[in-house]
C-alpha cells in the first residue's frame, strides 16, 4: 500500500488549499483514509475521516472550514481546507490500516506528508 500526499504549500491567512492522497496498491473506498496533521514536537492530531461506505468524521475544532472527500475512479482521498489561520500550519498527512472500514484506521501506512504554511 502507497499514499502520497500532495498540495501543501505557503498561504497567507483567509486562503485554501487543497490536499491530495493518491493511494496505489489497494482500492480507496474499501477502507477508512484519515488526514492528520503533526507539529514537530507535538502529538499528531486526526482532522478529518472517510469510512469506506462515506461516513465523515472531523475533528470539531475544523468543522466548517475543512472538507474530506474521495474520488474512487482516482483512487484519491482530498482534503479541501478553508479560511486558513496560522494555526493550521503543520505537516499534513493522510494514512490508513488497510483493515478498518469505519473511522478512525490505525496509522499502519501513510505518506510521507505534505506542508502546511500559513503565514502573513
Amino acid at each position: 500500500a502507497q499514499l502520497v500526499e500532495s498540495g501543501g504549500g505557503s498561504v497567507q491567512p483567509g486562503g485554501s488549499l487543497r490536499l491530495s492522497c493518491a493511494v496505489s496498491g489497494f482500492t480507496v473506498y474499501y477502507y477508512a483514509i484519515v488526514w492528520f496533521l503533526q507539529v514537530p514536537g507535538n502529538e499528531r492530531e486526526g482532522v478529518a475521516c472517510i469510512s469506506s461506505d462515506g461516513i465523515i468524521w472531523y475533528k470539531q475544532s475544523v468543522e466548517g472550514r475543512f472538507t474530506i472527500s474521495r474520488d474512487n475512479p482516482k483512487n484519491t482521498v482530498y482534503l479541501q481546507i478553508n479560511s486558513l489561520k496560522p494555526e493550521d500550519t503543520a505537516i499534513y498527512y493522510c494514512a490508513t490500516d488497510i483493515i478498518r472500514r469505519l473511522c478512525p484506521p490505525k496509522i499502519d501506512y501513510r505518506g510521507q506528508g505534505t506542508q502546511v504554511t500559513v503565514s502573513s
